[in-house]
């Protein structure tokens, strides 16, 4: 009786580390499109070389007093797993682009340093 306890209490622990897992680095939370200017695109990191990249997207603050209406830009920061994506982006620094992108929950180190990951370029404006 212990021993079929202990080993129902193990396969129960299991399974819920893999759940916690896939969800947490594997289910594809949200998927969209972000637009804006390109800023960079860089191959980095010490063990884990990975594409990162940052699109800065303008707009108007929505706020009170002095700042309502004012100018400002949000920052994008995503990462890039296709290095043929990852390459056409490089060549696109300062253009306006729209990204097609999934969010994760978290991020894996070889996957990249950002939980957003763009897997297609919809469309590159001067």
């Amino acid at each position: 009786m212990g021993k079929k306890l202990i080993g129902f209490g193990s396969l129960a622990a299991i399974l819920l580390i893999a759940g916690f897992i896939f969800f947490r680095f594997y289910f594809v939370f949200g998927e969209g499109v972000k637009a804006g200017e390109l800023n960079f695109v860089v191959y980095k990191g010490y063990v884990f070389k990975t594409y990162e990249g940052r699109v800065i997207q303008a707009g108007f603050g929505k706020g009170k007093g002095a700042n309502a209406g004012a100018i400002q830009s949000y920052e994008f920061d995503f990462s890039i797993t296709d290095k043929e994506i990852a390459d056409s982006l490089m060549r696109c620094g300062g253009k306006t682009v729209e990204l097609r992108y999934k969010e994760y929950l978290g991020a894996l180190p070889w996957r990249g340093k950002q939980k957003y990951i763009v897997d297609g370029i919809v469309s590159v404006r001067e």
